[in-house]
Formats: C-alpha cells, sequence, structure tokens
C-alpha cells in the first residue's frame, strides 16, 4: 500500500516550506496495521527520483538486516521518514577534468523547521497506520518522537515504552501523546556504511532485538 494524505496536509507542509532546498516527494509505503513501522529521516537521492523508501545504498543494507535477523521482507514492514521531500544543499566546484566551475546538490540533514512542517502529516500517518512498533532509525527521526535530549548514541537497541511528541494542535510546537507506543530506536544504515567500526554494534543490536521480540511474541503486543 502507497498512502495518500490529505490534501490540506500536504499543502499545510508545502507552504511551510517554500524557499527550502527540498525535492522529489516520496510517500509512505507498507501494509497497515503491520508489526514495525521504519521511521527514517528523509529521502535520498534514489528514494526521491524512483519515489520508493529505502531503495538506495542504506536501503539495501536495512533490508539485509530485517531478513537476516528479523526473518521479514519488504513487503512485511511499513515505511516512512519524517521529511517527506530529499533535503540537499548547493555546492559550486570546480570540475576537475574541464576546470568549469559546476554545481552539485549533495543531500543534508533535514532542518528542525522541516520536520515540523510534515509533523502533522506523520501523526495522521501513524494513526491510519497504526503499527505494534515504532523503530526510529537515526537521531532525526528519534528526536522527532522522543525530543532533543533523546540520542541514538544512548538509546540504541533499546525497548521503550513511552507517549511521543505530537503536533501541538493549532499552536507551534509538540505535545507528548496520551497514549504510550512501544518504540525501538536503531542505527541508521548509512551509520556503519560510512563507520564500519560501528557494524558490529548495530548487529548485536538487531540481534538483540531479534530475540527480545520473540520472547515477547510479537503477535501478542
Amino acid at each position: 500500500m502507497i498512502i495518500e494524505y490529505p490534501q490540506s496536509l500536504l499543502k499545510q507542509a508545502e507552504d511551510s516550506l517554500k524557499g527550502h532546498h527540498l525535492t522529489g516527494f516520496v510517500a509512505g509505503q507498507g501494509p497497515k496495521h503491520p508489526k514495525i513501522m521504519l521511521i527514517g529521516e528523509a529521502p535520498g537521492r534514489e528514494e526521491a527520483k524512483t519515489g520508493v523508501p529505502f531503495i538506495g545504498a542504506s536501503g539495501k543494507e536495512l533490508m539485509k538486516l530485517i531478513e537476516e535477523y528479523l526473518h521479514m521482507t519488504r513487503e512485511d514492514v511499513y515505511i516512512t521518514s519524517v521529511v517527506r521531500k530529499r533535503p540537499y544543499s548547493i555546492k559550486r566546484v570546480k570540475d576537475k577534468k574541464t576546470g568549469e566551475i559546476i554545481e552539485k546538490t549533495p543531500n543534508r540533514t533535514p532542518t528542525k523547521a522541516e520536520v515540523y512542517a510534515y509533523a502533522r502529516l506523520f501523526d495522521w500517518e501513524l494513526d491510519q497506520v497504526r503499527p505494534k512498533i515504532l523503530m526510529p532509525l537515526g537521531n532525526t527521526s528519534l528526536q522527532r518522537l522522543l525530543g532533543s535530549n533523546a540520542k541514538i548514541g544512548r538509546l540504541h537497541g533499546q525497548f521503550l515504552h513511552c507517549p511521543i511528541q505530537r503536533a501541538a494542535g493549532d499552536q507551534q510546537g509538540y505535545v507528548m501523546s496520551s497514549q504510550s507506543y512501544m518504540v525501538i530506536p536503531m542505527y541508521h544504515p548509512a551509520a556503519f556504511l560510512y563507520a564500519r567500526k560501528l557494524e558490529p554494534v548495530v548487529r548485536h543490536d538487531w540481534e538483540k532485538v531479534a530475540q527480545k521480540l520473540n520472547q515477547l511474541e510479537i503477535d501478542k503486543i
């Protein structure tokens, strides 16, 4: 299932983001009422081109981990992100072959304002999908859920049963939800693609999560 968002929420986000360097809208995809909702930061270049979440190098690593440790496939999980378009910066550099100045648009981390612009869209999506477990991947998505004091380096691989942040009605900012959720923060797969020393830590987390989910009997959560 590719989710269809209310036009009013899409317009609200677009109006908030005028002038921001963002491109290529990617909707959340996966089954309704899944066991796990994977929550990324924002689409990358490949995702923005194809409209498919986690399809690039990081996504391939993530799917390998899910298959190896949880015995699930892409079709079993719901995949989304806290920002729906690819954030990019503009850099002008000299082409080594021609000497000409060319423009490049590398990925960048989304700003807090960009995350907040999609906050109501994400809240609506969560209410529609109703996953059993929220799995934020990396600091950006973790802090969208639990606030700026939450750090992936401290919380990775832990099972948390807690409220999460939601957009605060008609006001700016967030409030904590009345409902508690099961949240399992995990390192973003890009973390060990670019820092291979993290791979043993990441694999240990996934192994620990798989064992704990088996003990909990995830279908009964």
